[in-house]
């Protein structure tokens, strides 16, 4: 009776066990901890990285590689301005070639930022760790929302000028004696074609 009582319980702790197994493993996967992969860390040097956080992905020619481990903002005197350092982890069977841009791109509809590094060509010279690589700027919401509100002011400015009668294109519209002069001389052209090759070697 104790036998089988012993037998049970080392049935139960098995189980146990295994279902334990099962959920730190979960966890680990769920907490992205790397404690299974080897991988190497460089540095990534940004003026600003647009809400970049600690977890980011980092893709490698749009592939899932690493990511980000550490954000330091930091104050470079020598050359009046702050830096963002980023602190990112690479498996170690990435190489990435030393001339590769980096770049701070949006993941999907949330707008969620992550790291996009995108290949270069010399493989001969690759990061090693801790080296540096320097990014690019992404540019910041309210540039590109003046840059909209320029491009849309100019266009309105255009349509004004063509609605007045200014400029090439407002005299065309609305110049009938532009318009019958360019008519006329689209005629004549069909009508005697040779005459464009005239003129085209007067030109010249």
């Amino acid at each position: 009776m104790i036998f089988g009582k012993t037998k049970l319980e080392l049935k139960v702790g098995i189980f146990v066990f295994i279902g334990m197994a099962i959920l730190v493993i979960f966890i680990l996967s769920i907490g992205g901890f790397k404690t299974w992969s080897s991988g190497y860390h460089i540095n990534l040097n940004f003026n600003f990285v647009n809400g970049v956080k600690v977890g980011a992905p980092v893709r490698f020619a749009g592939v899932d590689v690493g990511e980000v481990k550490r954000i330091k903002l930091e104050f470079l005197p020598e050359e009046s301005r702050s830096n963002v350092k980023l602190d990112i982890w690479i498996r170690n069977i990435i190489k990435i070639p030393a001339d590769s841009s980096v770049w701070v791109n949006t993941l999907g509809l949330l707008g969620e930022k992550y790291i996009e590094i995108i290949p270069g060509i010399d493989y001969s010279h690759s990061l090693k760790h801790g080296d540096c690589l320097t990014g690019v700027d992404p540019l910041p919401i309210h540039q590109i929302f003046n840059n909209a509100e320029s491009i849309l002011r100019n266009l309105n400015d255009g349509i004004i000028k063509i609605k007045n009668k200014e400029g090439t294109l407002g005299k065309l519209i609305y110049d009938d004696a532009m318009y019958d002069e360019l008519q006329a001389l689209v005629t004549d052209v069909r009508k005697n074609p040779w005459k464009l090759f005239i003129r085209t070697k007067e030109k010249k």
